[in-house]
């Protein structure tokens, strides 16, 4: 009975937190071939999108098949040229919030204003131009706060970073004080915007609505923005006299962090807070997603094709890719999750432990949205933070395997059919 009980109660507590924010909007379809105009061409299938442009009733075979040509290729869809213009940069942190409610408004006042006041203390980011580029110049220019830990942290053993991604909507303070707490056992950490995320979220948004969409190809656009984005974040780590990565990523985050560690063997520490094997049926099912599934329900869609237009970027379709390299891998899920059904997850675990992957597995009392709330935040934290100082501890202990050299270009050859 005291299970039904907290069931229902939790249950109504996160659906109060999914739907809090009114400033959700439904969007029409697109397909968004122009997003992908470069690996359309490379993949061969310009003439195949050209009919698609000409009778709308081929679009969705024309998008299948560029799925399908990334999942083949996805060595060069993937693939990228080093940025040359690392920098860092310091500046008065900002909040660059994703809703409306009074007490976020607030918060952002104060903080502005603090800053205006010479109150606040700077901090460090890594800047560079994105390898991917888009029809917005302020996305472009990646965003990672940088929390470097001490020499005397860092003493006596390979040096460590960790790239932390935070969830879709999340504001420039989430996941912040994690990097803190891998400061203090020794590892850096780089807490990296996301594409359309806060300070590179384009003016005419109040949420970071171009990460996921019913625009199918910039939602696909944007993850591999991201993956080559933390590769490029590894790339940055390794000049700097780091030997060992990792990676944390929340959510969506998640999602984006299998894939780059997928594909980048030097990410040997994996965090996933929250998991799912396919991109399309999580935003199907999750009720913070609940207005894109509208515009797609409203196109006549259907959760399987929408499962099958998105297999280019589901963490499914990479699953041996990842298994290929050795890792060591924590999976956060949640019980009563109604944004990552459980399901979901349990599929992870499954496959992982098919695939003889390493992996430790937490099971949260709580739903998605609550697990940010107290006390689950706390639990979450300490699973996340233990697990990441014993991961790099474990690697710390053994010789370091060779480091593979950067990304300098497309190297990689398209696989046919």
């Amino acid at each position: 009975m005291f299970r039904n009980l907290y069931r229902r109660w939790m249950i109504a507590w996160e659906t109060a937190l999914t739907t809090r924010d009114e400033n959700r909007v439904v969007r029409p379809v697109e397909w968004g071939f122009e997003w992908l105009e470069d690996f359309i061409a490379a993949a061969g299938l310009t003439a195949e999108v050209a009919r698609a442009e000409r009778d709308p009733a081929a679009s969705e075979s024309a998008m299948l098949a560029v799925n399908q040509a990334i999942v083949r290729n996805s060595d060069a869809f993937f693939d990228y040229r080093m940025p040359s213009d690392f920098r860092l940069e310091r500046r008065a942190p900002q909040l660059f919030p994703t809703n409306v409610r009074p007490e976020t408004l607030r918060r952002d006042a104060q903080l502005k204003q603090r800053a205006e006041d010479g109150k606040l203390k700077h901090a460090e980011f890594l800047r560079f131009t994105s390898p991917v580029r888009t029809p917005y110049p302020e996305n472009d220019l990646v965003n990672a706060r940088w929390y470097p830990a001490s020499a005397e942290k860092q003493r006596g053993k390979p040096r460590q970073a960790i790239i932390v991604m935070p969830q879709w909507n999340a504001d420039a303070s989430s996941h912040n004080i994690l990097c803190a707490a891998f400061n203090r056992f020794g590892v850096s950490a780089l807490r990296l915007s996301k594409p359309f995320h806060d300070i590179r979220r384009p003016a005419e948004l109040e949420r970071s609505d171009y990460a996921v969409s019913s625009n199918i190809g910039r939602t696909i656009a944007a993850c591999r923005q991201a993956v080559v984005d933390i590769r490029c974040c590894v790339d940055w780590l390794a000049s700097q006299g780091y030997e060992q990565f990792g990676i944390l990523g929340t959510s969506l985050g998640s999602c984006y962090a299998f894939i780059a560690s997928a594909h980048d063997p030097r990410i040997a520490v994996n965090a996933f807070n929250h998991a799912s094997m396919a991109f399309g049926d999580v935003v199907w099912t999750g009720q913070s997603t609940r207005h894109i599934r509208a515009a797609f329900e409203q196109a006549g869609m259907t959760q399987d094709q929408l499962y099958r237009l998105w297999l280019g970027i589901s963490p499914v379709s990479y699953m041996e890719k990842f298994a290929a390299h050795s890792k060591k891998v924590l999976v956060v899920h949640a019980r009563y999750d109604l944004t990552f059904l459980p399901e979901f997850s349990e599929q992870v675990l499954a496959a992982f432990a098919a695939h003889g992957i390493d992996f430790v597995s937490k099971v949260l009392p709580c739903g998605h949205y609550t697990t940010g709330e107290t006390p689950y935040k706390f639990m979450d934290g300490w699973w996340l933070g233990s697990f990441v100082y014993s991961a790099f501890r474990g690697l710390a202990q053994t010789a370091s395997a060779p480091v593979a050299a950067p990304s300098e270009g497309n190297r990689t050859e398209f696989v046919e059919d």
